[in-house]
């Protein structure tokens, strides 16, 4: 098998700088030559996600239930904390992977970022052990109702935000560096690559059930130093199982003498220089080759016009460069019509979370579901999901389209979308049955007591999620990390996590702004502290007409979407 990959943007053209990509194992040998990465390295680095995914759910599952009680923020507050640091989470992977694509290499950077995880959880362990020590670790508000001391608010936030900065270069890298262990050019690989990112996901379902399921009952019934100290315990064995994974990982060397950000800029640069050019002078000046991507961003191909001083200073841009900038740029339409579907995957662990605390959760006489663990039943649909899908859809539309993945990538991200406007309906009508039997059981003005209707009932929202998640999120995890050039797909990864991050944002701007307008003078906002005053379920309509508007955009821009590589047309 031939160890060389070119890069896909390249052509014949002498003048075309050839990108060659060698994949080596640890030594430095050919690694294809020795068999090494496959399914046998590919286990490792999924062991690892799911040991990271257990850590970083075991803080997140939970939050809004620790900042509403030991941290006595309202509900407004909290759920705009949780979304703020959500939003940090899932942006700080562009950074992540900006310095593994451009300096460390994604090898370091997950160990690096790993060491500086277990760091920032024993900080923020430290900070629940201090808490507790000073009496403001109760679990309801009516024990103490003094605000924690300063110092250890700030200590907690401190930990809590260093635990999204060390996700930040943790996350993308692992899964780029996962799927590097695939030959995209050998058919049989291509086909491994393809069912990775669904067995990936699984692992993290996996991760965050379990995690969900124990750590949440022990945050809320024996103790939160208890509960953010097993994360801490999680990492350090994560370490271990990445180290060990070593001997059997494939490293790409990309030999360019050119990053794809010098590239990249170079062609914005020259085609902003050569703005003022005509069409016309292009076709006299350069002989522009025929490219299935040609016809999309024109104004991109004034960079390929070669003045006397640009070529003395180096601004002279390719075909193949002029087609690498269009393909990035290509993502940014799917990037922006995928926010509405950010905005409601914020819902799932703080809203609906508060939804489940005011309702029947007693499951034998002397125990309670944890409200947060009711995030473990997204994580089983997706389960369960995963394998019927991975098993039985994909062989049956891979033998009707011939396509390696058996539906494009755009299609499954696109039915994700669609799934997510019928998810926030049966949140809302769901919600209005829940307020509709606190009122006639007179439990309106008693936000404290439980109401005499089944937590289970939230339960088809949360399976639809679950499946939803399995068309759309590992659907973007592929998409994206096929659609950008090959030396950017930590890069690529940190695009698709970018889009929760940014979608936490707007939720919790939706929150700040909607909290205003509908509170204040008297009223009650839509997400008063007494969610029985509250409208949670007008927010989900919105949330629900946003997520269409959002379907109908993504599927305009899908239509003329051009892919890049033919395994995922």
């Amino acid at each position: 098998m031939d160890i060389s990959t070119s890069n896909r943007f390249g052509s014949d053209d002498a003048e075309t700088p050839m990108l060659e990509n060698i994949a080596v194992d640890y030594k430095g040998r050919p690694a294809y030559r020795f068999s090494s990465g496959g399914w046998r390295s590919a286990a490792f680095i999924i062991g690892v996600e799911i040991g990271e995914r257990f850590a970083y759910y075991g803080i997140s599952g939970n939050l809004i239930m620790y900042l509403t009680g030991p941290l006595r923020q309202s509900t407004a507050s909290a759920a705009a904390s949780v979304n703020a640091w959500g939003g940090v989470a899932s942006l700080l992977p562009l950074l992540g992977a900006f310095v593994a694509d451009t300096f460390l290499g994604r090898y370091r950077t997950i160990a690096l970022a790993t060491l500086l995880y277990i760091l920032a959880l024993g900080l923020l362990t430290l900070s629940a052990v201090l808490l507790s020590s000073s009496g403001s670790d109760s679990q309801t508000k009516d024990i103490v109702s003094c605000s924690p001391p300063l110092f250890q608010v700030i200590l907690f936030f401190f930990s809590l935000y260093l635990v999204a900065f060390a996700q930040g270069g943790h996350k993308p890298c692992t899964q780029a560096f996962g799927a590097d262990q695939f030959d995209g050019d050998d058919p049989e690989e291509c086909k491994s690559k393809s069912s990775f990112f669904n067995w990936w996901y699984l692992g993290v379902c996996f991760g965050a059930m379990v995690t969900i399921a124990i750590v949440s009952y022990i945050q809320e019934n024996l103790s939160w130093a208890l509960g953010f100290g097993i994360p801490c315990i999680a990492m350090v064995i994560v370490l271990v199982v990445f180290f060990l994974g070593t001997t059997t990982y494939r490293f790409t060397i990309t030999h360019n003498e050119e990053g794809p950000f010098v590239r990249i800029g170079r062609v914005f640069a020259a085609a902003f220089k050569n703005r003022r050019r005509t069409p016309s002078i292009i076709a006299n000046e350069v002989e522009v080759v025929s490219h299935q991507g040609s016809e999309q961003y024109k104004f991109l191909n004034k960079a390929l016009i070669a003045r006397n001083h640009l070529k003395e200073n180096g601004w002279v841009c390719s075909v193949a460069e002029v087609e690498e900038a269009k393909a990035v740029l290509r993502l940014v339409p799917i990037w922006g019509t995928c926010l509405p579907y950010g905005i409601v995957f914020a819902q799932f662990s703080t809203f609906f979370t508060k939804q489940g605390a005011t309702m029947e959760r007693t499951i034998v006489s002397d125990f309670k579901l944890p409200a947060a663990s009711l995030l473990c039943f997204i994580s089983i649909a997706s389960i369960i999901f995963i394998p019927i899908y991975d098993r039985i859809f994909v062989p049956f539309a891979r033998a009707l389209t011939r396509k390696p993945s058996g539906i494009t990538t755009i299609q499954r991200i696109g039915a994700g979308i669609l799934m997510s406007v019928f998810t926030m309906i049966i949140a809302a009508i769901v919600e209005i049955k829940r307020l509709k039997t606190a009122e006639e059981n007179n439990l309106v003005d008693k936000p404290s007591a439980t109401i005499p209707m089944s937590v289970w009932w939230l339960l088809p929202q949360y399976i639809l999620s679950g499946i939803t998640d399995v068309f759309t999120m590992v659907g973007l995890q592929e998409f994206f990390y096929d659609e950008v050039p090959i030396e950017l797909r930590s890069i690529g990864l940190a695009l698709y996590l970018s889009i929760f991050g940014v979608g936490n944002f707007l939720s919790s701007f939706l929150v700040s702004v909607i909290e205003k307008t509908t509170g204040g003078a008297g009223r009650d906002s839509w997400f008063s502290d007494n969610l029985n005053r509250a409208h949670l379920d007008y927010f989900y309509w919105l949330l629900a007409g946003l997520s269409a508007l959002g379907f109908a955009a993504y599927f305009h821009f899908a239509r003329s979407y051009i892919y890049n590589r033919s395994g995922t047309m």
